[in-house]
């Protein structure tokens, strides 16, 4: 049984849409961190103890990055956030695996 959208031996059919570019390399978004704290191999809570101990030497305004490869990271810095009333800026994936987790400094 064949799809729509799809042709035999990997040729395109004639109504499916012609192939994706892959994207460009965009540059990150937002300032770029004045600190990394880098936690990739700790598992949780390390991470967050890390940036609770560091965080104080980041000028007010300005950004910090977590790496880590927990996935407890993903839920806990966002949340260490919230609860300290720090700015979550962004998450972006690690191209080596896990993430960095960039945080704005508020007080």
């Amino acid at each position: 049984m064949r799809f729509r959208g799809r042709a035999k031996h990997g040729t395109p059919s004639a109504d499916a849409p012609p192939a994706a570019q892959p994207p460009a390399e965009a540059a990150p978004a937002g300032p770029p961190p004045v600190l990394v704290i880098d936690a990739l191999g700790r598992k949780c809570p390390i991470p967050i103890i890390m940036l609770a101990e560091r965080i104080r030497e980041v000028p007010v305004g300005q950004v910090v990055a977590v790496l880590a490869d927990d996935a407890a990271a993903r839920t806990d810095v966002p949340a260490w956030c919230r609860m300290k009333s720090q700015d979550f800026v962004r998450e972006e994936t690690l191209g080596q695996g896990g993430w960095g987790f960039h945080i704005r400094r508020t007080y």
